[in-house]
């Protein structure tokens, strides 16, 4: 009887079959040539390429093999994923959201007041932007953790941008008309970008430009609210920190009132102070999230009982009380506001988008669950064109709200229509009780919640990983600071744009040697031990080779190949005869790239210097294959690996006398 050990039962009853290399040690490796792949037809290349391009995560796969009415559900629960979580929707899960609700909601009411001001808006505008588009949003939205609203740095390029084309104290009307017309193109823009998949263009903002003009507008924001901390009514209407001081500095004598100056700095230390207390200990989250409304009742309630009003204190005076009325009347379609409010749209709605998407996935990663950009994208482009009609200005995420959105336990958009009911009931009811409302505690307010915007830290880690990621961050926090909120998103966006075509014309391009001992070829600056190859030169190429940088490419290959022959001459070596080129990084080349490779084989050729390609992609083969290239420099100058090229130019180097 024969026992097999437990692995051969296994293996037999697997039907597996274990065998050992074929190749003989004593032997050299085998060496494999550069494969070619299978020509596709021009249409099925467009269509393979399309959609890697816009639809890389195959959002259809979960549609094959349904029926029907079962897509049907799907696709409804794709565009309002409410029908999917609200399923599994329970008393345990509404218990958190309405914790969560009512906390944001303490915070949003005094901010919505005070980034009206911003928008150069009237306080009831920020409130009905915290009521609408909440409620789209928990039915569109993916995100558990956003909680949406008007937020202080779109308010302020809002803001900013109007005022350039309409004065809002003289021409009210028109203003308000145009921040509806911009607000409806910025959700077009959104809903747009979404329903194109074309989500990717937000990306050109870089995280370091985004970081400079967060903490650039943060410091704005903070200089702008001196008139309401400070008491000026003679404030200037520029936003850089020189016209601000130079406004500040020369109302030190007689504009500033004492009575205003006092509540500003006090409730400001006030809600500093438990900003402090909520981060040292995260079980006291609550604390600075009901401080803004605490700090707004306190005040409110002093100046009534002290009239602090009649000593100069500036206060909100009248709210209009009652739900959002219909502005779909008001929006320009027509006329020559149209394309003001267009751009204006676009610019903000592109903003928003920005910080709302890098909210979600800030939040989507700590809890562990997907965030759909594209889908965003669509939700906020929706509540944003509703809220246009329904009297709202441009509202995306929040960080603040949703940081604390966060820490008090949320678990679905419900929290946002919990926060809504309370903005609600406080247009239909609460308003009135504003009247006394001294705009100093509101300054306050907007203070306290942009100092969080100065990212410190962030701009020290992109310093010391990425100087010209610094440049970034810098140009766009001083461009903000020192001239306009246009003028510092225009640097953001154009340094990173800059550093994007610096990276393409400018590709690294490097010399490497071998790794003694391996047949590893590594970079000679980043392994100093790697020896190289006599006779030989070999470099690779970290890019794809295009027509912006082909010459370059083909130039710097040429400066390598000269310098490396002066050491030789110098150092008394054997003549450069062969040039590598590793192809490995080469993701892509076109007709310029083929054309400067072609070239650089002439002007080899007439140095008696054969040119050897290493481990080119599928698509650069392909394209070297169609244009003949590969005729001209040789297959068996075209190898797999860099080992096998070099092997191939030592055994020839040995074969010449």
């Amino acid at each position: 009887m024969v026992h097999h050990t437990p692995d051969e039962t296994t293996a037999d009853e697997a039907g597996i079959t274990m065998q050992s290399p074929t190749y003989n040690l004593s032997q050299p490796p085998p060496v494999y040539k550069v494969g070619y792949p299978p020509q596709k037809n021009f249409t099925r290349e467009f269509r393979d390429t399309l959609r890697e391009t816009f639809f890389h995560d195959n959002p259809l796969r979960q549609y094959k093999d349904q029926s029907v009415w079962r897509k049907f559900k799907m696709g409804l629960q794709f565009l309002f994923p409410v029908f999917e979580w609200g399923k599994t929707y329970n008393l345990s899960k509404f218990r958190g959201d309405l914790i969560a609700g009512l906390t944001i909601a303490s915070l949003c009411i005094p901010q919505d007041i005070g980034y009206s001001k911003l928008a150069n808006l009237d306080p009831q505008y920020g409130l009905y932007s915290s009521f609408i588009p909440p409620l789209i949003y928990a039915a569109m939205g993916s995100s558990r953790d956003i909680a949406i609203g008007p937020v202080a740095v779109v308010s302020l390029l809002l803001g900013s941008l109007l005022q350039n084309e309409v004065d809002h104290s003289t021409s009210k009307e028109e203003y308000l008309r145009l921040a509806f017309t911009a607000t409806f193109f910025a959700g077009i823009t959104q809903a747009t970008l979404g329903f194109l998949r074309l989500g990717f263009l937000i990306e050109f903002l870089s995280h370091a430009a985004i970081v400079g003009f967060m903490g650039g507008a943060a410091i704005t924001i903070a200089l702008q609210q001196l008139k309401y901390v400070l008491g000026i009514k003679n404030f200037t209407r520029k936003t850089d920190i020189v016209s601000v001081m130079e406004s500040v500095w020369r109302s030190v004598h007689h504009g500033w009132n004492w009575q205003t100056v006092v509540i500003g700095i006090a409730f400001l230390a006030f809600l500093l102070l438990t900003k402090y207390i909520g981060k040292k200990n995260k079980k006291f989250f609550w604390v600075p999230a009901i401080a803004p409304i605490t700090s707004v009742i306190l005040a409110t309630f002093f100046v009534y009982i002290t009239r602090a009003d009649k000593q100069g204190v500036q206060i909100v005076t009248h709210i209009t009380k009652g739900i959002n009325p219909s502005s779909i009347h008001k929006i320009y379609f027509t006329g020559p506001f149209v394309a003001k409010g267009f751009k204006i749209g676009v610019v903000c709605g592109m903003i928003g988008l920005t910080e709302a998407v890098a909210i979600g996935r800030t939040f989507a990663a700590m809890k562990d669950y997907q965030l759909d950009g594209n889908k965003e994208m669509v939700a906020l482009g929706t509540m944003n064109i509703v809220g246009s009609m329904t009297s709202c200005y441009i509202a995306t995420g929040s960080f603040s709200r949703s940081a604390v959105n966060f820490m008090a336990g949320c678990q679905t958009p419900v929290s946002n229509v919990v926060m809504s009911m309370v903005v609600l009931l406080t247009v239909l009811v609460i308003t009135p009780l504003f009247y006394y409302t001294p705009n100093a505690i509101l300054g306050s307010i907007i203070i306290s919640a942009v100092i969080g915007l100065v990212d410190y830290e962030a701009a020290v880690l992109i310093w010391k990983v990425d100087k010209m990621d610094f440049i970034a961050c810098m140009g766009a926090f001083f461009g903000v600071v020192f001239a306009s909120v246009e003028i510092g998103l225009l640097i953001a966006v154009a340094i990173s744009f800059a550093k994007i075509l610096l990276q393409v014309t400018r590709p690294r391009i490097v010399l490497l040697g071998n790794l003694p001992g391996t047949t590893l070829y590594r970079n000679t600056d980043q392994y100093p031990e790697a020896r190289h190859v006599s006779g030989v030169v070999i470099v690779r190429v970290d890019s794809a080779i295009y027509f912006s940088n082909s010459n370059y490419v083909r130039e710097r290959i040429v400066r390598w190949l000269s310098d490396e022959e002066d050491k030789a001459k110098a150092d008394g070596l054997p003549k450069i005869n062969f040039l590598i080129v590793e192809m490995s990084p080469v993701i892509d080349i076109d007709t310029s790239g083929i054309h400067a490779l072609e070239d650089l084989y002439k002007s080899l050729q007439k140095r008696e210097i054969q040119l050897i390609l290493s481990n080119p992609g599928s698509i650069v083969i392909e394209k070297l294959h169609s244009s003949k290239l590969t005729e001209h420099i040789g297959r068996d100058h075209i190898f797999l690996t860099v080992a096998d090229a070099a092997r191939f130019c030592t055994s020839k180097s040995m074969q010449e006398p």
